[in-house]
């Protein structure tokens, strides 16, 4: 199946390499150049899209809020470009709900592989054995990927989130140290001075109603990581 993929960004000749590169490793590709394009194609196409990527600075706009925009409506995967180096951008962009960011300058193959390894990671491929993960009243569905709270509603979740919390329900009880969940959702090892899985906790946390200080579901080990302390039950229907 191909993979749609939405693109904004202001430059040219990075949106011509962008298209080209991808759309030969088998990825369809629709571009726009400011904010204003990118909300018209998103809009026209967010049933078929698999990831959108958003540069951080626009003419019209910036990337943060067209991944509020893009919130408001999906839970599509978000890739984030930053021209700063500044950790802050990549903070801001995070609890907002982007899956991940990208420094620039960046070459269009670190793309591709951040592209791979959040489409691998994001639940699409759903053949296991299990579907629904249950937990303290929410039910965790693989196949729709969808979380379902006790009251009924879906929960909303950027897929990095649904990715780390489908990691924690399949390991309850367990210590996860800090790199192991970077590795999971992120691809990468969590630095020490990198607060963006310390940000994705406290998001999860807040989703799931779970108390940052005195936490219920997802506790900190100190020193150690995090440890899933609910009871998970696993169907198939």
């Amino acid at each position: 199946m191909t993979r749609k993929i939405l693109i904004v960004d202001d430059d040219l000749k990075t949106r011509v390499l962008l298209k080209t590169y991808l759309e030969k490793n088998q990825y369809e590709v629709i571009l726009s150049f400011d904010g204003e394009s990118f909300l018209s194609e998103f809009h026209r196409h967010v049933d078929e899209l698999s990831l959108v990527i958003l540069d951080v600075m626009l003419p019209d706009t910036d990337g943060f809020a067209l991944c509020r925009a893009v919130r408001q409506r999906s839970n599509l995967p978000i890739i984030m470009l930053t021209a700063s180096s500044d950790e802050t951008d990549r903070v801001v962009g995070l609890e907002l709900g982007a899956d991940d960011y990208i420094a620039k300058p960046y070459s269009p193959r670190e793309l591709l592989a951040r592209i791979k390894a959040i489409l691998r990671r994001s639940g699409l491929d759903t053949a296991a054995a299990a579907r629904f993960y249950r937990f303290d009243g929410f039910t965790l569905d693989l196949l729709e990927r969808k979380v379902i709270d006790p009251q009924g509603e879906v929960v909303l979740l950027t897929g990095l989130d649904f990715q780390l919390l489908r990691y924690f329900v399949e390991h309850p009880g367990a210590i996860l140290d800090r790199n192991v969940l970077a590795e999971q959702t992120r691809g990468r090892d969590s630095g020490p001075l990198d607060r963006s899985l310390d940000v994705q906790i406290s998001r999860l946390r807040l989703r799931l109603n779970d108390d940052g200080k005195q936490p219920r579901l997802i506790k900190t080990v100190r020193g150690a990581g995090y440890v899933f302390s609910a009871d998970v039950s696993i169907s198939h229907a």
